[in-house]
């Protein structure tokens, strides 16, 4: 399968990775930049559009499309649109989430899982459906772990690090919040937070001030 990836250079290890050598790979820029973007498209048996656009659903062949739902649902990128040609797939596009087992998905309507199911079979990848929500399931769980322990070290309890070893101890994790949000990115973590927040309203996805600070000034964790 030849798989094109769309303004998702950063995912371009883990994708390799998780698919595996059987597939074939192109990884190329939003369409501004690439005048060829719809001929490539053409040759593409699925592609992950992992911009936070919808804008390719309007080209022929009818391929499926994955957008990274991480920031923004499937009904919120399709509201008001036209109904696009092909199936339309949510994935949980974080850094350090597309190597697990079970591929996290979403649909735009319950009429696409037939078609998942054929082309997960053909990745090769399990994959699990989750509702059709801005953070989807684990990116939630992990953002709302990252702010909660923004809120320690805000208030002073520990230091970065000791908060992140004490953590990942506990929580029997690969990576302590801090170090995990600098894997995943600080400005991922905090929109993802903004958009769940401006989603819900829910106090949980409120950013810490912390973060938020760190954010703007594009800044990591010394841990």
């Amino acid at each position: 399968m030849h798989l094109l990836i769309v303004g998702g250079a950063h995912t371009e290890a883990e994708l390799r990775r998780k698919f595996g050598p059987t597939h074939t790979y192109d990884f190329c820029p939003a369409t501004a930049t690439a005048p060829d973007l719809l001929t490539r498209l053409g040759a593409a048996d699925v592609a992950f559009d992992l911009r936070a656009w919808p804008e390719l659903h309007y080209e022929q062949p009818r391929q499926p499309l994955f957008y990274d739902t991480t920031r923004v649902s499937l009904a919120a990128l399709f509201h008001n649109e036209a109904a696009p040609f092909g199936p339309v797939f949510g994935l949980c596009a974080f850094p350090t989430l597309l190597e697990r087992e079970v591929l996290e998905t979403s649909l735009n309507h319950p009429k696409d899982a037939e078609a998942l199911a054929t082309v997960c079979a053909a990745l090769g990848t399990k994959y699990g459906i989750v509702p059709d929500r801005v953070g989807l399931v684990t990116p939630r769980l992990i953002c709302v772990l990252i702010n909660e322990a923004c809120y320690a070290l805000q208030e002073g309890s520990a230091s970065a690090r000791e908060l992140d070893v004490t953590l990942r101890l506990n929580a029997q994790h690969a990576y302590g919040p801090f170090g995990w949000a600098n894997q995943i990115g600080i400005a991922r973590i905090y929109e993802t937070l903004e958009a769940m927040w401006q989603d819900t309203h829910e106090a949980r996805y409120k950013a810490c001030p912390l973060l938020k600070a760190m954010y703007l000034r594009g800044e990591k964790f010394l841990v």
